[in-house]
């Protein structure tokens, strides 16, 4: 089905973290999110609304310590901005041939400006989110069923023409419909472990430990930040495995965050972990390691000495769209799927999967899912119908950690996301605050028409996104 973008406007709210969190170079205490609404007409003349939300985040889509965090928004914004302008200048084509038609121009008019294809990806992602869910609401359709209709129009092999000859119509019809899906709680390199790491209580209702968060949502899995010092990093998590390994079972995801410069420094940190005898149960549980490289090195030589110890992802790396054909190559494994990167992006890098597997005879390609601050509400929603559409078990979870439920947001927003996914969600006497029971959420309410919400949030509260300061004078 064909269509065009008849308007598009973004706007944008801020937020507050309960504690601070550290991931990599930067310790966020707050936030912005940015909220994209969309407007298209299709062939016959129906028109109709959807939404998108993603925070502004800092220090993750580009790390250069030469630009503070405003700059790093100001190049999100930006990307925004040339997305939208790029679409409502586009003639009428299905929701994936928008992508198409759009992906090299945005990389190419972003490049121009600075923005390389990994920061490009968020403004691109927005629209298209928002294009799909006015599409899907307009046919009446979840998430799910959208892509077994195949609504979007799904041609993988027009950007990855290694996927010529692929049945992406097959793997699409066979698209799972959202159930229940295991939280993969993060444990930043700030988080207190136990009780005496607290410097300071917040005292909210909520978990503020390992311990606690442990003790409350009963997770399964888990995601471990890692900061680059072997040292520091065996003494964190031998703390961290105090903990975990009183737990019946777990299972552990290492994110090395890009801290280490080599692949030689990330399998020194590997081998540090064998050796130490606290770390036995930890180092078992290890399912990946995620972009233990810095980005700039992660694509140069072979990852293979690390991979053949635990499969490998890139998550930073993946930039332009062929980064994972370039990383399988290197011996790495996987790549992290996350909406703020691109929902269709996400599709073509599962039908790799898929081919690749086939291709072995057995599955050794795969998606990870992994967060980047979700907050409650729209965001949280469309991140988890993506990933479960996927089929993927578990998905990385923080923000309900770090901002306590819908906080910033209107109270008649959250009372509305509650009473039409109260399974998601449970009514404390703090608000609405997204709900783990034995580690796992449930989310078939999400199976609503629409890209993963039957609400949208109210823009009238919020403001106008601010026009992009982009590029800074000293670029």
């Amino acid at each position: 089905m064909k269509f065009r973008f008849l308007g598009l406007n973004a706007f944008e709210w801020n937020f507050t973290l309960r504690m601070p969190f550290r991931f990599g170079v930067i310790t966020v205490r707050d936030g912005i999110q940015c909220v994209v609404r969309a407007r298209i007409r299709t062939e016959d003349g129906r028109e109709s609304e959807g939404m998108a939300a993603e925070t502004l985040a800092a220090k993750w889509f580009d790390k250069n310590p030469g630009l503070n965090d405003a700059d790093n928004q100001h190049q999100l914004r930006r990307t925004v901005e040339i997305a939208m302008t790029e679409a409502l200048a586009a003639p009428a084509h299905t929701a994936f041939g928008h992508f198409v038609a759009s992906y090299l121009p945005h990389v190419v008019a972003c490049g121009a400006e600075g923005l390389d294809p990994l920061v490009a990806s968020f403004g691109r992602a927005l629209v298209d989110r928002a294009a799909f869910d006015a599409l899907l609401r307009l046919e009446g359709l979840a998430f799910h069923e959208g892509l077994r209709a195949d609504l979007g129009g799904f041609e993988p092999a027009r950007l990855a023409p290694e996927l010529a000859g692929f049945d992406a119509r097959a793997m699409l019809a066979a698209t799972p419909a959202p159930s229940r899906i295991h939280a993969r709680h993060t444990v930043g390199l700030l988080d207190p472990i136990t009780n005496a790491d607290l410097a300071e209580r917040v005292d909210d209702g909520l978990p503020e430990t390992l311990e606690q968060v442990a003790g409350t949502y009963r997770h399964v899995w888990w995601k471990l930040k890692v900061g680059g010092d072997i040292h520091a990093d065996v003494d964190r998590l031998c703390r961290i495995a105090s903990v975990l390994d009183r737990l019946d079972r777990y299972h552990v995801t290492l994110d090395g965050n890009e801290q280490y410069e080599d692949v030689a420094g990330s399998l020194a940190l590997w081998r540090a972990m064998q050796a130490e005898p606290r770390l036995s149960r930890l180092c078992a549980s290890v399912a990946l390691i995620e972009q233990p490289v810095k980005r700039a090195r992660a694509l140069e030589k072979g990852m293979d000495a690390l991979a053949a110890e635990r499969p490998v992802i890139i998550d930073e790396s993946d930039g332009p769209l062929d980064a994972f054909v370039v990383a399988r190559g290197l011996g790495y494994s996987g790549v992290s799927t996350k909406a703020c990167k691109g929902f269709w992006r996400s599709l073509i890098n599962l039908a790799r999967c898929r081919a690749w597997n086939a291709d072995l005879g057995h599955a050794r390609y795969f998606l990870s899912a992994e967060d980047l601050t979700t907050l409650a509400g729209l965001c949280v929603q469309q991140d988890l119908a993506l990933v479960s559409a996927l089929g993927l078990p578990h998905v990385e979870r923080n923000g309900h950690h770090f901002i306590a439920g819908f906080a910033g947001q209107p109270k008649a927003d959250a009372a509305r996301f509650l009473a039409a996914h109260a399974d998601l969600y449970s009514d404390t006497p703090r608000g609405p605050h997204l709900s783990i029971r034995a580690g796992e959420i449930d989310i078939g309410s999400l199976a609503a028409p629409g890209f993963g919400s039957a609400v949208l949030p109210d823009v009238s509260t919020m403001r106008p996104m601010a026009k992009a300061a982009w590029p800074v004078s000293s670029q």
